[in-house]
């Protein structure tokens, strides 16, 4: 995996009542003399692994007819992305509904079933990214007609996280140390370490009309790039020259 930093830096100073702050209360106990800074850095990397949810959505006049005509064109669009991916692809549901269709009358009154509608969504995850555009054709023109999103993001994200987090901590324990130089003090220890930070992912939300999509005209996908970002903030026990 290949990536590049963007680091950037938040700093804040708190320096103790050694040096010029306003006195605390006389009940207040006075912790000793410090200085707190923020780190922060931003690792850029390159996705390696692409989750797509594909919906199919069926009506009919009875529950069981929509379910049935649901089921019908889910096997048919999970048969196809399997000869696509293999039948070890990894393909999971991750939500099923049937529900009633109402139709209210302009005047008031009670509402009357007209219909029902299913829904089946499942979770298609990648590791080829150059098979995320057939994968979406494959299951539109095979019967599906949503495609709710499609996320990019790397398979081992901790790595990523960790080499952001390393670079925020140097970042923030230098500026600690430059911030103590330039008011004649020393950095004796650290008193508290605080980490933030998350993904920034690639999210691509697309809807697809009903109609199966033109097989010659292939859906174009560019995955982009997935931003890591940590902040640490320090906060440095001083004492005077």
């Amino acid at each position: 995996m290949s990536y590049t930093a963007i680091v950037l830096c938040v700093l804040t100073l708190n320096v103790g009542a050694a040096f010029g702050a306003p006195p605390e209360e006389p009940s207040a106990k006075q912790g000793p003399p410090s200085i707190r800074v923020t780190g922060e850095a931003v690792v850029t990397a390159n996705p390696d692994q692409a989750r797509i949810e594909i919906g199919v959505v069926s009506q009919a006049e009875s529950a069981q007819a929509a379910a049935s005509q649901n089921a019908q064109r889910l096997d048919s669009v999970l048969n196809d992305l399997r000869r696509v991916l293999g039948n070890s692809a990894d393909i999971k549901t991750i939500s099923y509904s049937v529900s009633p269709n109402y139709r209210y009358p302009r005047e008031g009154g009670k509402p009357t079933i007209v219909g029902h509608t299913a829904n089946n969504v499942v979770r298609v995850k990648i590791d080829n990214l150059s098979l995320v555009g057939k994968v979406i054709d494959t299951a539109t023109q095979s019967g599906a007609n949503n495609i709710q999103r499609l996320q990019f993001t790397l398979k081992d994200e901790q790595k990523v996280q960790a080499e952001a987090l390393s670079q925020a901590a140097v970042i923030a324990r230098a500026k600690a140390d430059s911030i103590a130089s330039a008011l004649g003090v020393k950095v004796k220890r650290i008193l508290l370490v605080e980490e933030t930070g998350g993904t920034m992912p690639v999210i691509q939300e697309r809807a697809f009309a009903m109609a199966k999509m033109d097989a010659a005209a292939p859906t174009p996908v560019e995955p982009g790039t997935i931003d890591i970002r940590a902040v640490v903030t320090l906060t440095v026990e001083v004492l005077g020259n």
